[in-house]
């Protein structure tokens, strides 16, 4: 029989093909074995091993810190409480917020003051405290200082809203002291009953806000002496329209009512007033109210050396309450404020005679009238923030800081 070499070429070519594709099949599957088994191996903890974690922020970072930029606001990225309600918050000085601003005459928006006023802190914290200007770091002063938060004031009732400040102030005053030892013995000797209270910084807020403070105030020291910063004199008897007796009171007539119910001695004194006046009846009113005053334009004539005695010599050895409006600063440099008046003081001159003021009987301070919304690149949030420092510094000082020494000679010029 005839040789077919073509059909005996195919068979040749299916059986070859056959056995190929046999081997790659036993291939493949060795090869999905093999990775089976790592996988099994990849998952077989050896006796006695553990199973390595992933680093953990804490260990690789360390602490959770705030940036300049983030955070909870609170002051100065302090330790925050709510105090009113926590009764077990200790502290030796306390910032409170007082967001009120239904006594304004004219631009209202402060009671966003405590708000722009922290908003303002957020580039100062305890850990870099340190002012070269008083040559101390307050929060390394043997003092506990928190942010006590914000009095949840009713904004539809300034009756409501007055005594919720008075009730306010009070509790956190008569709290002990968190520190174990004496942190200002003047205060003992100072207060009615003989016991050392805490020291309260309160952000206004509106100007009224000084009533319901001086009351709480008067029941632990008596009357005090006021040292009040502002562009007006706010000791008014009254705004045309006033026929109720809440009606009287006001960011501008405060004084005055204060000065009815014996609250300020007749030691106190404004600083930095410039604002128009009826006339010459206006003063005598705030004489009889218990006022002396400096003028803004006093610090060119006399310069501030002689408005740190004025202010000291006026208010002795009283026990002394302080109350800086914003206002004081030059709208140039504050202008976020309900009453701008040009022709204020720098926050240069107005912290140097606050540094100058260090060791009075300080009873407690704040600071006024920020309205943001009137605000440009929150300048005055952060003046008012920075002042706030310098109280803080200024409650620990027993004395003014000495100035610097520098070589060579010096010649004085006041601007």
């Amino acid at each position: 029989m005839p040789f077919d070499f073509v059909s005996s070429h195919h068979r040749s070519s299916s059986k070859g093909t056959n056995v190929t594709r046999m081997a790659l099949k036993r291939l493949l599957q060795f090869a999905i074995s093999a990775v089976s088994l790592k996988t099994v191996f990849a998952h077989q903890v050896p006796l006695g091993d553990t199973v390595e974690q992933p680093e953990t922020w804490l260990s690789k970072y360390g602490p959770q810190i705030d940036q300049p930029f983030s955070g909870p606001l609170a002051f100065s990225h302090m330790t925050y409480s709510r105090c009113l309600e926590d009764e077990s918050a200790q502290f030796d000085i306390a910032v409170l917020g007082m967001p009120f601003d239904t006594g304004t005459s004219y631009r209202p928006g402060a009671r966003f003051g405590p708000y722009a006023i922290r908003s303002g802190s957020r580039r100062q914290r305890e850990a870099r405290g340190y002012s070269l200007a008083w040559g101390n770091n307050p929060y390394e002063q043997g003092s506990k200082i928190i942010d006590c938060g914000d009095v949840p004031i009713i904004p539809f009732d300034n009756v409501l809203a007055m005594d919720q400040m008075e009730v306010a102030y009070s509790t956190l005053l008569n709290r002990p002291i968190a520190s174990s030892q004496s942190v200002w013995a003047k205060g003992a000797q100072l207060a009615k009953d003989g016991r050392e209270r805490p020291r309260i910084v309160s952000l206004g807020g509106d100007h009224t806000i000084v009533l319901p403070i001086l009351r709480a105030l008067n029941k632990v020291y008596g009357p005090v002496s006021v040292i009040h910063f502002d562009a007006h004199l706010d000791t008014w008897n009254g705004y045309p329209g006033t026929v109720t007796e809440q009606s009287r009171i006001t960011h501008g007539t405060f004084f005055y009512v204060a000065n009815e119910e014996g609250l300020v001695s007749n030691s106190s004194i404004h600083a930095g007033i410039r604002c128009k006046l009826v006339g010459l009846g206006d003063i005598e009113n705030d004489e009889s109210v218990g006022f002396h005053f400096i003028t803004s334009d006093d610090i060119d004539d006399h310069g501030v050396p002689a408005i740190i005695k004025r202010i000291r010599e006026r208010v002795g050895d009283t026990p002394v309450y302080l109350s800086l409006d914003i206002d004081v600063i030059d709208p140039g440099l504050a202008p976020a404020t309900g009453t701008p008046e040009a022709g204020g003081w720098t926050s240069r001159e107005v912290k140097r005679i606050i540094r100058g003021l260090a060791g009075l009987n300080f009873v407690g301070a704040d600071i006024v009238e920020v309205a943001p919304v009137y605000d440009n690149a929150e300048i005055t949030g952060t003046a008012a923030a920075d002042l706030v420092h310098d109280f803080l510094s200024m409650f620990m000082s027993q004395s003014p800081p000495t100035p610097h020494a520098l070589p060579g000679s010096w010649p004085r010029d006041e601007l």
